[in-house]
């Protein structure tokens, strides 16, 4: 992160930019469950950073700061009073196809994933889909290890009844 600090970081935030924005997109887009707001959410997310850059301690990676920060701005959004009013519960074939890079026999396990409660949702996308380490995700979400590992858990349960309720049916 050395490179973006300075008076001169258009550069090192611009590198920021290209490496992460289509990560991120994807991330919020699968927690918003809505693509406009995804973008708002990047962008957002972006402003954040450039505005903090000078604060960042180097303390966690470069994606682990982005993606606490973007995070954090769909929960902020999630809770708006706004955003409340409105039905988020969309199938994935709503969603943009560049958001979800999966084989179609792999769409009904991200439309179970999408219907999860948020925080089993943070937890499995981080670490299924942005290939974080629970180490990671802990310090995105600011919460312990154990946490993470009881909320994947919490969700494989969850999906495996629902998969195994629909073979059933």
């Amino acid at each position: 992160m050395d490179d973006v600090k300075g008076p001169d970081t258009s550069e090192g935030f611009e590198r920021l930019v290209m490496t992460y924005q289509t990560q991120l997109r994807h991330l919020c887009c699968m927690i918003l469950k809505d693509a406009h707001f995804a973008e708002d959410a990047v962008q957002e997310t972006f402003l954040k950073a450039y505005l903090g850059m000078n604060g960042f301690r180097e303390e966690c990676s470069e994606k682990t700061w982005l993606t606490r920060i973007a995070v954090n701005t769909c929960r902020d959004l999630l809770r708006s009073r706004w955003l409340r009013h409105i039905d988020l519960s969309v199938d994935i074939a709503n969603l943009p196809e560049e958001t979800c890079e999966c084989d179609p026999e792999d769409t009904a396990l991200m439309d179970l994933v999408l219907r999860l409660p948020l925080k089993q949702r943070e937890a499995v996308l981080l670490y299924y889909y942005q290939n974080m380490t629970m180490q990671e995700i802990s310090e995105t979400l600011h919460i312990a290890v154990s946490n993470i590992s009881r909320r994947l858990e919490s969700a494989r349960k969850a999906l495996r009844k629902q998969l195994e309720g629909g073979m059933k049916a």
